[in-house]
């Protein structure tokens, strides 16, 4: 009988340390699953004009997200999500703004908040050539084996993911010699279609950060100007080593399990602050640590340096604009600032628009609208990242190596470089062969495989 009670004490005991654990687990997961439901559906439906039902089967019909009920009021444009009708987060849409989630803010006081974004200049687009226009010249180049090119794009459009489940390509364009000659689209989709960066979007942030730097405003080795550092062990952050996310700041890229990057992302209002407060782990410069938080420190650091009268159209006017990137949205956080690690939403035609820049070291229509030397310092890669994978905010395929096998995608050349964003969303530069290829789906492909088959079919 005295067995028995221990045994049962123990029992009790192991049961009440689980119930504790997954109510703690669940305190934690719950707004994150709900923030994130809640983000993606209402921009979705709002920015993408995509019927619910779709963005919920092939966005998230995931495990855990799967758990989230939605309630939709288009009177509102707005989304709340719960799990089990708790941790309710809403994202409400505003008018060529994009959505955004209401935390730590009243969501009166966000939708009060005044973005003076310019529109882009009206004209026919049509009857000017890409990429100042979207008319797509004719003859393909004779160096393009068109049939070869098509067979390439065919195979990427209907690849099933790295798990063989659906990956739901939308698109999938290829440039070369500055001129589309390879592009197509999933039903619901066109060279209109406003599509998700996900992380590209930190590529585009780097970019309006060497915006500034060209203006003298910023300089890559300097202290980063974050005010809440000042008089701390984290003074001496360098610009540079948030570019190429060697901060040293305690933050965990993890989206399996509530993380810095998951509170930040769907619980925090102000995320560049969120970032911003983190203590240090490492020496900065000292350690490569990929972290989307260092993406929203710089872009709150473009807030502060420009100021908040002209800070939201300044992305758009200083820079995306001038190469015709006219689809492209930026999404702020609850505090007013552009969520530069994730959010951005653009045709995939304007993806390739920003490749294009990149491949013609800054400059467009003659203007130089990076510093001259911005694009060679964006693919140096970080002295603390020892694969030589990363630098300003782009991934490096091979930084100069040798050896196929040791680069990140060894049917590659190793001068590609690339802005890439979870699910498979990707701008592959490739100087070398006159290229910029350009994916945007859900799921990840064989990305390798259809690199491959591009490069293959041009006889260059």
């Amino acid at each position: 009988m005295r067995l028995y009670k221990k045994i049962l004490r123990v029992v009790l005991l192991l049961l009440a340390v689980a119930l504790g654990y997954g109510i703690w687990y669940c305190w934690r997961a719950f707004p994150i699953i709900s923030g994130y439901g809640a983000k993606n559906l209402a921009s979705g439906i709002y920015l993408q004009h995509r019927n619910a039902d779709s963005v919920i089967k092939q966005e998230l019909s995931f495990f855990p997200v799967s758990l989230a009920s939605y309630d939709i009021d288009t009177k509102d444009s707005s989304v709340t999500a719960s799990v089990f009708g708790l941790a309710k987060i809403k994202a409400i849409y505003r008018h060529r703004i994009g959505c955004t989630l209401v935390n730590d803010f009243p969501e009166a006081e966000i939708r009060q908040q005044r973005f003076n974004i310019p529109v882009p200049s009206p004209e026919n687009r049509d009857t000017i050539a890409w990429p100042y226009g979207d008319k797509v010249a004719e003859p393909v180049p004779a160096s393009v084996d068109t049939v070869q090119l098509q067979k390439a794009i065919d195979n990427a459009m209907q690849a099933l993911s790295k798990k063989g489940k659906p990956a739901y390509t939308r698109a999938f364009l290829v440039v070369y010699d500055g001129k589309i000659v390879g592009e197509r689209y999933a039903p619901g989709f066109d060279k209109n279609s406003p599509m998700i960066g996900w992380s590209m979007s930190k590529s585009l942030t780097a970019a309006v950060i060497g915006v500034l730097v060209k203006a003298g405003k910023l300089h890559p080795d300097a202290p980063a100007p974050v005010p809440e550092w000042k008089n701390t062990d984290k003074e001496k952050i360098t610009l540079k080593e948030l570019l190429q996310q060697t901060s040293g700041l305690d933050f965990t890229e993890d989206y399996g399990s509530p993380s810095e990057a998951t509170n930040m992302l769907f619980k925090r209002g102000d995320m560049g602050a969120f970032t911003a407060a983190l203590p240090l782990k490492f020496q900065p410069g000292t350690i490569f640590n990929y972290s989307s938080g260092n993406a929203n420190i710089l872009s709150r650091i473009i807030r502060h340096t420009v100021g908040d009268s002209i800070y939201p159209a300044f992305p758009y006017e200083s820079l995306f604009y001038k190469i015709n990137m006219h689809s492209l949205v930026l999404e702020p956080d609850a505090s007013g600032t552009y969520i530069g690690s994730s959010y951005s939403y653009a045709s995939a035609r304007d993806f390739a628009r920003f490749g294009l820049l990149y491949y013609n070291n800054g400059m467009w229509k003659g203007e130089q609208l990076l510093p001259d030397n911005w694009v060679q310092q964006t693919i140096q890669p970080a002295s603390a990242n020892k694969q030589k994978r990363y630098g300003y905010q782009f991934w490096l395929n091979g930084a100069g190596e040798t050896d196929p096998s040791k680069r990140w995608y060894p049917d590659a050349p190793a001068d590609m470089y690339f802005a890439d964003g979870f699910g498979g969303q990707n701008i592959f530069i490739i100087p070398s062969k006159k290229l910029i290829v350009v994916r945007l789906g859900v799921l990840t492909i064989d990305e390798n495989k259809y690199l491959r088959e591009v490069i293959q079919a041009i006889k260059n």
